[in-house]
């Protein structure tokens, strides 16, 4: 019973019918396709704002390709400290901007404030000794499951903006959020002052791609160039594009994300007190107590070991087919867990 990540769910059958779909498209190779080609009209349709977009195949590599469009290797990212750029990411946004730094800040729930943002920067003095800020990078939703309101995202962005950085969102779980938030996809994005966003499509339900967004199209000018040198630009880029269409325009992104979301509710409404973070995705932490990880994968259970090491903290995700079973069986499990 998998809670381990929304990276292991199956493919929906919406990206496996556009993959069989795209294999009759031989016209056009590389972005040179008509699915290709109908890609920035179908998002720009879908946030109401005119938009380029470019398939890749990690969001690895969506965050670090939009950083590397902004930002010069003398400049400098601010981002959450327990962000996925920070984190998980093996130095991609430092490799792919060519040396940029990554400036952290602190905020409960992995959730920046102007105010945290100002307290990461108020050292820099802005000579030529030193790094030049340049961007903050959002995660929505958050590292802890929690989502940014479409105003947090513009009191951010105004910050920024005063500053003259750029603003990058990554989206992972974009598709969760906007369930969450039950608003429109532009409210929490361009409308808020996001310039690019890395959006999300494998842990919702897709395979191979996800999707580089530059609402800001002028920053996108470098980017066939930087997506190519970096190997993220396949010949056959139709079984990409005719995914990332597949999730938006059959509206899979949502009832993947909306199935995820229920699940996760369900299962914190079994948890009570042991919940470290509000449930606002699909994501939960669960403090689950000392030695009680074993007696839970005994029977059965996946999931991430969180925290410090013997803080008896988990994370758990549930996927969009996670079982309903496999939910309320773990929910039994952990009510039964003595401390």
């Amino acid at each position: 019973m998998h809670f381990f990540s929304d990276n292991n769910a199956s493919a929906c059958p919406e990206a496996l019918e556009a993959l069989v779909s795209a294999n009759g498209v031989t016209r056009g190779s590389y972005d040179g396709d008509e699915l290709s080609a109908r890609l920035d009209r179908v998002f720009g349709d879908f946030f109401g704002h005119d938009c380029r977009v470019f398939p890749v195949s990690t969001g690895t590599a969506a965050n670090a390709l939009a950083l590397a469009a902004f930002i010069p290797p003398w400049g400098a990212v601010v981002c959450h400290e327990e962000a996925h750029i920070q984190v998980d990411e093996a130095g991609a946004p430092e490799f792919y901007t060519g040396g940029a730094k990554l400036i952290l800040a602190e905020g409960e729930g992995a959730i920046l404030t102007p105010e945290t943002v100002e307290d990461s920067v108020a050292a820099l003095r802005g000579d030529v000794h030193q790094v030049q800020a340049g961007a903050l990078s959002l995660t929505q939703a958050s590292e802890y499951g929690r989502v940014y309101s479409p105003d947090q995202v513009s009191a951010l962005a105004d910050f920024a903006r005063g500053r003259g950085w750029k603003v990058h969102m990554d989206g992972a779980r974009l598709a969760n959020a906007l369930v969450h938030l039950d608003c429109h996809p532009g409210d929490v994005t361009w409308r808020a002052g996001v310039d690019v966003l890395s959006f999300g499509f494998i842990k919702n339900g897709g395979i191979s791609a996800e999707a580089l967004v530059f609402f800001d199209t002028d920053l996108a000018s470098t980017i066939p160039h930087r997506r190519k040198r970096a190997g993220q630009m396949p010949s056959k880029g139709r079984f990409a594009a005719a995914q990332l269409l597949a999730m938006i325009e059959s509206g899979a992104w949502k009832r993947n994300a909306e199935a995820a979301n229920a699940g996760a509710r369900q299962l914190a409404a079994a948890l009570g007190d042991r919940l470290m973070h509000p449930v606002e995705a699909n994501e939960i932490f669960v403090r689950i107590g000392t030695g009680n990880a074993a007696k839970l994968r005994a029977q059965g259970f996946d999931f991430y070991d969180w925290g410090d090491a013997g803080s008896g903290e988990a994370r758990l995700v549930v996927a969009w087919d996670t079982p309903p079973g496999d939910i309320q069986a773990l929910a039994r499990a952990i009510a039964a867990l003595e401390d």
